[in-house]
């Protein structure tokens, strides 16, 4: 209940004070352009409405928050505190720098003797448009700033905080990454164009200098933010951060996606000139500017961050928990690399089939375009599947705890499962447009070119059948591998389990063992007849009332065990297995109140809100990346 009260009050206290500062903003461009005023009245009684709704519902919401948190511990160090805080800043700062932005871009471009309309943001707005707009949002965030830095010193728990403070620098860090790179492709795309005939007339030169813009604003955004999560670093929580580990990983990703389309595109324009599509030269160096342009920032992306990246997974001390960091990095290449080099060899196949079945190209390049784009897809996806898969092949083949890690590893699995899922469903479209095809000829139906559609389907089906094959090949080699490795460790595995005289218990272990452990050898020992001189195990079962209440004569052996205790919940009266602290005051609360406990599961020791935020930072960094490769895209082909 105080959950959902608190996410009312801090919702309602967000919404209005972005509507009473847009209200005031409007208010004050209207009061300072007589123009907007005199052209309509709807404007000023927006503003004033918005403002004399929003003042009085802020304030009722605000102050109880404020009052609330200030008596509570709990209330103060809430999640959903911090969201409001850091939220209302990114809400007031980022349209400072927005028109702060679009200033300076009006005031380039008016000194280049160009059209301020041209500009990247804020084209039809005026300096006192910007003005009022930062100087308002710079003054809110001020004041819901010097709050956050008091009670940053009254926290008694900051780990909440925390984590929303990490979530908010990393996405000032990439708000002015993703300026910057726009601003260096917007530069390079521009420094190709220069050949053109109006490039230096008015048209184009609006391009360089929205560029220049965006690197002024963007560059120390991007500087200071990202210094300041290196300057962190040292503190062990920051270091150890999956959000930071899940930041890296988007921007080396998406880098690589980026590069790697650019790359591509790069060379079927090349391999296009060559066969000869008939431009000009220097068409040809203004074509080639676009995949250059995107390509060369996120190749800088790609590589910067991918070497920061290496360096998180050095913090990991834990040697199969780094391995598997890096290997979900590599088999996210591998499977970008397999997907291109599929497709560019069933592309290659199949311009061969159009050529020996005689089929006409229509369009103006004949064979060149399909060609050149199967031959780009190859350069560009052979070598980095080659380059990713090999390695991690070649780690689960090896023998000892690094090959039965990687061959037990999920990343593994899924990987290989996926391939083989696109590999069924595949080959059954591919196997069922070959049947049907066959089957309507036989029965009189219109057919087209049957040769080339029959060769084209089989060729697609044995494809299919290949990457079936040898992922298949694959995942059998990890099975057979890791069932011997594992049931020799199971074998030689020794288990006590410690039934409490009734023998209930202990029938019941073994049940469960049989089931689901049948290699472990289990040795059922009951209490009553003592524990038998020279027994060894390496682990061992027992009930939880034995394990609080133990017979005299093996309460000695069991404390000088030196094995793991694996304690199982029974029906004794009144013993309850808590997980933390937390859940013991929950209990202890709902005792005092003569409620029926009941078993408590996982532990929650982290804040069901820390996990909101990271669904929130996954939602924006999987937006983030797809924006980044549909900007990649269009920029490279033109759409």
């Amino acid at each position: 209940m105080k959950t959902i009260r608190r996410l009312y009050f801090y919702a309602v206290a967000a919404i209005s004070v972005e509507v009473v500062l847009w209200g005031i903003i409007s208010l004050l461009r209207s009061i300072f352009n007589a123009g907007k005023v005199v052209d309509s009245a709807s404007t000023l009684a927006q503003a004033l409405s918005l403002i004399l709704v929003g003042v009085p519902i802020f304030l009722v919401h605000w102050l109880w928050a404020q009052r609330v948190s200030a008596k509570d511990d709990e209330e103060k160090t809430a999640s959903v505190r911090a969201i409001f805080f850091y939220g209302i800043l990114l809400g007031t700062l980022i349209p400072a720098v927005q028109n702060l932005l679009a200033l300076i871009d009006r005031t380039f471009l008016s000194a280049a003797n160009l059209y301020a309309y041209r500009a990247i943001v804020g084209g039809t707005q005026t300096w006192v448009d910007n003005l009022i707009a930062i100087v308002i949002n710079l003054l809110l965030a001020a004041y819901f700033w010097n709050i956050l830095k008091a009670e940053w010193h009254t926290l008694t728990e900051t780990e909440n905080f925390s984590e929303i403070r990490r979530l908010y620098r990393f996405i000032w860090m990439l708000y002015g990454l993703l300026m910057v790179v726009f601003g260096a492709q917007q530069a390079l795309d521009y420094a190709f164009t220069l050949s053109t005939e109006n490039v230096l007339g008015m048209i184009g030169r609006e391009t360089v200098v929205n560029a220049i813009a965006l690197l002024v604003i963007g560059s120390p955004i991007w500087f200071f933010a990202w210094r300041i999560l290196q300057d962190v670093l040292p503190d062990p929580a920051e270091r150890e951060s999956y959000l930071r580990l899940g930041i890296l990983y988007l921007l080396s990703l998406s880098g690589v996606i980026v590069v790697l389309t650019a790359g591509g595109s790069l060379i079927y324009m090349i391999l296009m000139y060559a066969f000869g599509d008939g431009k000009s030269l220097t068409e040809f160096v203004q074509d080639i500017g676009g995949p250059i342009s995107i390509g060369l920032p996120f190749g800088v992306i790609w590589a910067y961050f991918g070497n920061w990246l290496s360096r998180q997974f050095a913090f990991d001390k834990d040697s199969p928990r780094r391995a598997g960091k890096q290997r979900l990095y590599r088999y996210i290449l591998s499977f970008l690399g397999l997907g291109a080099t599929f497709f560019a060899v069933e592309s290659l196949f199949s311009v061969i089939i159009d050529l020996a079945t005689a089929k006409t190209y229509l369009s103006s390049g004949g064979f060149a375009s399909p060609v050149s784009g199967a031959l780009a897809a190859l350069v560009v996806g052979l070598p980095l599947w080659l380059m990713t898969w090999r390695p991690m092949q070649a780690e689960a083949l090896e023998e000892g705890s690094v090959g039965d890690h990687a061959r037990r590893s999920i990343i593994r699995k899924t990987y290989l499962y996926i391939v083989l899922f696109i590999s069924v469903i595949g080959g059954m479209v591919a196997a069922g447009g070959l049947i049907f095809t066959l089957i309507n000829t036989a029965l009189g139906g219109e057919t087209g070119d049957f040769s080339n559609s029959i060769l084209n389907r089989l060729q697609a089906l044995i494809l299919f059948g290949v990457l079936l094959l040898y992922h298949l090949s694959a995942l059998r080699k990890d099975g057979a591998a890791r069932a011997d490795v594992l049931e020799s460790k199971q074998e030689g595995f020794k288990l006590v389990v410690l039934d409490n005289s009734d023998g209930k218990f202990g029938e019941a272990v073994k049940a469960a063992f049989a089931k689901r452990a049948p290699k472990i050898p289990v040795n059922v020992v009951n209490v009553k007849d003592g524990i038998p001189a020279g027994i060894k195990a390496d682990a061992m079962v027992l009930p939880g009332s034995l394990s609080v209440n133990p017979p005299e004569n093996v309460s000695a052996w069991i404390r000088s065990f030196g094995g793991s205790r694996l304690i199982v919940p029974d029906e004794a009266t009144a013993i309850f297995w808590l997980n933390d602290f937390g859940q013991a005051a929950d209990s202890a609360k709902a005792l005092a109140e003569g409620q029926e406990l009941r078993p408590q599961s996982a532990s929650r020791a982290t804040s069901v809100w820390t996990y909101v935020a990271y669904v929130f930072a996954a939602l924006f960094a999987c937006q983030l990346l797809f924006g980044l490769i549909a900007f990649g895209v269009s920029m490279v082909t033109g759409f």
